[in-house]
């Protein structure tokens, strides 16, 4: 479900934008990013932060918003920080 929010995010320029300035990182790292521990739960957590953004992303996929908040609590709270260069 995390592949798909970062999917959501980045159909959006804008809704990608501020994740991506929140993240700290550039479109060009996100394949990377991608791939580092707590990146996924880092986008849920993203999109827990803004229930408009939660409720928008649900409706888009077809999924209780309640199912959304339970995969981002399985994903954990982990911190992600970027771990390249």
């Amino acid at each position: 479900m995390a592949v798909q929010a970062l999917g959501f995010l980045a159909a959006e320029p804008d809704r990608l934008d501020r994740f991506l300035a929140l993240a700290g990182i550039d479109v060009g790292a996100i394949r990377d990013a991608a791939g580092q521990p707590g990146f996924l739960a880092a986008v849920m957590d993203y999109l827990m932060s803004d229930e408009p953004l939660l409720l928008a992303f649900a409706a888009n996929e077809n999924l209780k918003p309640e199912a959304v908040v339970r995969a981002a609590h399985a994903l954990g709270s982990v911190p992600w920080e970027r771990g390249f260069a």
